[in-house]
């Protein structure tokens, strides 16, 4: 396949030769996803995805699966194949900057994921509200809205959004389940993140 975005078709290419040579039963015990027929089942967010294997395709049980389009998304199903594990007990969530190597990431996570829902969904506070509902969000009393999801498996997040005003801007929080910390890095961390905000966006745009 000739290369023509790096930044996303090398690192896919990577996983996706391991993945070709992944002992499949191996992997669904781990991760605790059903595999038969060839395929995986993996459930992110709202949509349920089927992984093909060892002859990677991907399909989704609706249209719009948002990672159906995006290499680096496709890479974290990838990813979790192939290093994830089944999600341990969790009792209770962590920030981003709270949880390994968090501090060290934490200024471009903050640009990448914290600003961006913040100035995503503080002026649409409401229609944000909308969309996590319609996706299945538990209702929270945090924020000027706040709600949690069943990110992936076990793994659990929520994100609060503050909504600015004439002297503060707004602002928003994403917490982790805290077995996040031990089932993804700091880098897929990141993408969870950015993952459910594009989500919640997309979600939006429906209405």
């Amino acid at each position: 396949m000739e290369m023509q975005n790096n930044k996303e078709e090398v690192p896919f290419s990577h996983y996706l030769a391991l993945f070709e040579k992944l002992d499949s039963h191996e992997a669904a015990q781990r991760c605790g996803v059903p595999f038969a027929d060839g395929c995986f089942t993996v459930r992110l967010l709202d949509t349920e995805y089927r992984i093909a294997w060892p002859d990677y395709a991907i399909t989704a049980d609706r249209e719009d699966g948002l990672v159906m389009t995006n290499l680096l998304w496709q890479t974290f199903l990838l990813r979790y194949l192939l290093e994830g594990k089944q999600a341990a007990l969790s009792l209770g969530y962590k920030t981003f900057r709270e949880m390994p190597w968090g501090e060290l990431y934490i200024m471009p996570y903050t640009g990448r994921c914290l600003k961006r829902a913040a100035f995503t969904f503080g002026s649409q506070v409401a229609a944000f509200a909308a969309a996590c509902e319609r996706m299945g969000g538990e209702k929270l009393p945090h924020g000027d809205a706040g709600y949690g999801f069943a990110f992936l498996g076990g793994y659990r997040m929520q994100i609060m959004i503050y909504a600015g005003d004439e002297e503060f801007p707004p602002s928003s929080q994403i917490l982790y389940s805290d077995n996040f910390a031990s089932g993804f890095s700091a880098e897929d961390r990141v993408v969870a993140s950015d993952i459910l905000i594009t989500a919640i966006r997309q979600e939006m745009k429906r209405n």
